[in-house]
């Protein structure tokens, strides 16, 4: 009893080391981001700054004409993108577990082939592709090709084939339709799953860098990670860090609310019953 005792400090403190390790970087960076220019290019890794300001946020709010608008961006195609995920996925989701269909198996095993084709491989592909169609340079190029997703495709599928059917049946004797049992039934019993993927797909697409990158390239089209990335370069070879540090600060604000609020939804979207 005692060694195991003993041991399971060690293993608590090997987790808090490891855990203040990997959190420095988040504080310093909020650290940095009230920082003054030369004190942050001074190379000091103090947390408490010596000369308080929140100037870097002043010119970004205030001067930076562009800032505001690459915040509503993101927040447009996340949004948009979120609510056609989570629409398509669940009734994909849904045909595939409940309706009876010829070809339903090698729909499902089309799905679970997609997933293992990484993003990387597709990128050329869609680029010729939405430069074919003329999407080049507008948010449909960045929204149109995620507005499904194999792997909640998958995961909605899994829900489904465990959901009551009891349920389903009693709104069938209270004269509900297949779409009707759908929408009014099945899609309102599993918030937590629709939940879940809608704040795992929040997050990819505010963090997206690459696509919006590679499609858009009007400064006042760029999403804010674009828009990041494109500070460090504006003044040439110098990098206003104060900048950079103050925007990626406020970049995690929504990613944190967000996880704060559907938190609760998490554990039980892992769930695959019908329960409310």
């Amino acid at each position: 009893m005692k060694n195991q005792n003993i041991w399971k400090a060690i293993l608590y403190i090997i987790l808090i080391i490891y855990g203040l390790v990997t959190f420095f970087p988040f504080l310093w960076a909020l650290s940095a981001s009230v920082k003054s220019y030369s004190e942050i290019t001074s190379g000091s890794l103090d947390l408490i700054p010596k000369d308080f300001t929140l100037h870097a946020f002043k010119r970004l709010f205030l001067m930076d004409k562009n800032f505001m608008r690459w915040i509503y961006n993101s927040f447009f195609v996340c949004i948009v993108g979120t609510l056609l995920n989570v629409f398509f996925n669940s009734m994909a989701g849904y045909s595939l577990a409940r309706l009876k269909f010829g070809g339903r198996n090698i729909v499902f095993y089309g799905v679970l082939m997609s997933i293992m084709v990484p993003a990387q491989v597709l990128l050329i592909p869609n680029y010729l592709i939405i430069k074919s169609l003329g999407l080049l340079g507008s948010y449909n190029a960045i929204i149109l090709p995620v507005a499904v997703n194999a792997t909640y495709i998958f995961m909605m599928r899994q829900f489904y084939m465990n959901f009551p059917k009891d349920i389903e049946e009693a709104a069938y004797i209270d004269g509900l339709g297949r779409i009707g049992t759908f929408f009014r039934i099945s899609m309102p019993l599993a918030k937590a799953s629709i939940a879940t993927q809608a704040v795992f797909i929040f997050l990819g697409l505010w963090n997206e860098f690459l696509k919006p990158k590679l499609y858009l390239s009007d400064p006042s089209t760029y999403t804010l990670t674009v828009g990041i990335q494109s500070m460090m370069s504006r003044y040439g070879d110098i990098t206003q860090w104060d900048e950079v540090m103050a925007a990626s600060v406020i970049s995690l604000v929504p990613i944190l609310i967000i996880y704060i609020i559907l938190n609760k939804y998490f554990m039980q979207g892992i769930r695959m019953d019908g329960e409310k």
